[in-house]
């Protein structure tokens, strides 16, 4: 079963003066009145259901959903306006219309773009390092440019799967019809060992891997540089303490 919503808005900006229009007038409120209309699909066109929502400064007060057959008020204010334009018989005929008029003519319109569309993700690692905590710090695992937007995105270290110490994002949208989603893994301070982040999306016909190992000589490349630097600070204290003696 496949669920498609396609919404579309409406806002307009009321502006309140307190004094008549002038070069100089000061605004003293800006209210926002916003009508969303949305349309669902199930299983194609098989069963439709449109939704009309009226909001107010981001308080919906009233909306019509086609399943019902009439308009609902959600606030006190909203249950006078629906009581208002249930009570007209023609305005009702044209709303109960909609789900024939909007849906199914937008479905036919956007079904090849929305349904059938796919855009393979690019998949990369990089290393975050960690100052709070000790150890080489964080893998990230980008997921770029997808849509459909469900994914999903594993981490493994060999071929056991990793499912604590792992954060991932919301799927954020781009606004260009694509999305976007980031992994984060806390890694151990152990080198040698190989991190892999696997994708899994309907436009791909196998899991994308990108893989990442700690450099073998990462860990005893630091351990190296402190024993060098506390000689090399003992070396300029005893030459410093002959000298001064």
């Amino acid at each position: 079963m496949g669920h498609l919503a396609a919404a579309g808005a409406v806002l307009v900006a009321l502006v309140v003066l307190e004094a008549p229009l002038a070069a100089d007038a000061e605004v003293s409120g800006v209210f926002q009145e916003m009508v969303k209309s949305e349309c669902h699909f199930i299983n194609g066109t098989d069963r439709m259901r449109f939704v009309k929502r009226f909001i107010y400064n981001r308080e919906q007060y009233t909306h019509f959903d086609s399943d019902v057959g009439v308009f609902v008020g959600d606030t006190p204010y909203g249950e006078k306006v629906a009581r208002y334009w249930n009570s007209n018989p023609e305005w009702m005929e044209y709303r109960r219309a909609a789900v024939d008029r909007h849906c199914q003519h937008n479905y036919e319109l956007s079904t090849w773009f929305l349904v059938s569309r796919r855009v393979p993700p690019s998949v990369s690692i990089s290393l975050v390092p960690s100052s709070s905590q000790p150890g080489p710090g964080r893998l990230l695992c980008s997921v770029m440019d997808f849509y459909p937007a469900e994914i999903q995105v594993r981490w493994f270290q060999g071929q056991q799967e990793l499912s604590g110490h792992v954060m991932t994002t919301d799927i954020i949208p781009n606004g260009d019809w694509t999305y976007q989603l980031l992994v984060l893994l806390e890694i151990p301070s152990q080198h040698g060992v190989t991190f892999t982040c696997q994708v899994e999306h309907v436009s791909l016909e196998h899991p994308l891997s990108r893989h990442w190992e700690m450099p073998p000589d990462a860990a005893h490349s630091k351990m190296l540089t402190g024993i060098g630097g506390f000689v090399l600070g003992f070396i300029f204290l005893a030459l410093g303490l002959g000298f001064y003696l």
